[in-house]
């Protein structure tokens, strides 16, 4: 459930609650009464897409992290084999 933001028009009362996304987006004012006071405000995101992932449309390219990462133990239980490649 998301967490909303409502601001009373008439005194100001800001509020938070915890409600489905098909509640209402004005209530009566818990401190000075009015009906339909409690206004739901537009407000940030705590949700980020980040990185290269499907939204983005395409593929991307690795990072230079990863790219540069080690490779170690060439499928040989970390090199404990004695083969040529551990080492």
């Amino acid at each position: 459930m998301p967490l909303y933001e409502y601001r009373c028009e008439a005194c100001g009362q800001p509020e938070e609650k915890l409600e489905s996304m098909s509640a209402p987006d004005t209530h009566a004012c818990p401190v000075c009464g009015k009906p339909d006071g409690m206004k739901r405000q537009v407000s940030v995101s705590a949700f980020a897409l980040t990185g290269g992932g499907w939204y983005k449309g395409a593929a991307s390219a690795p990072t230079p992290a990863a790219a540069e990462a080690p490779k170690s133990g060439h499928g040989c239980a970390a090199g404990g084999c004695g083969c040529p490649l551990a080492g």
